[in-house]
């Protein structure tokens, strides 16, 4: 009988020592499944904040350009003359392109013939991307 009590105890022993590990195993990935979800929190506030930048300066680039009156800076020109070309098309596909033609006559006969109809690719870096 002291065989097969040894033998119990040795099990019990093993059993507790697994369950023991089991724990051990199960906190380590709790505790790494916590720290993914806090990253990925933080990431998605990062992004959210990026958002609210760049929701801010097209705000500001909006702002800019509805001010300009005539001509537009030399640096921006170019930038200017193609937001002022889409509108165009935009109106003119819509089938209102006399009132926008009118509107915008002075920035667009300012521009140069060549004016692109997209941004330049030396368009500056802080520049917003459109969603």
């Amino acid at each position: 009988m002291a065989f097969f009590e040894d033998l119990s105890r040795k099990v019990q022993d093993v059993a507790f020592a697994a369950a023991e590990k089991g724990k051990e195993v199960a906190a380590i990935a709790s505790e790494k499944a916590q720290d993914a979800a806090d990253t990925v929190k933080t990431n998605v506030a990062i992004a959210g904040e990026q958002r609210a930048i760049e929701k801010n300066y097209r705000a500001i680039g909006e702002w800019y350009v509805s001010e300009l009156k005539g001509e537009a800076p030399e640096a921006v020109a170019d930038i200017v003359a193609a937001i002022r070309a889409s509108q165009a098309k935009i109106a003119e596909l819509q089938g209102e392109d006399a009132p926008v033609e009118a509107e915008y006559a002075d920035v667009t006969e300012a521009a140069p013939a060549e004016a692109p109809v997209e941004a330049p690719a030396e368009a500056p870096a802080e520049a917003p991307v459109q969603e």
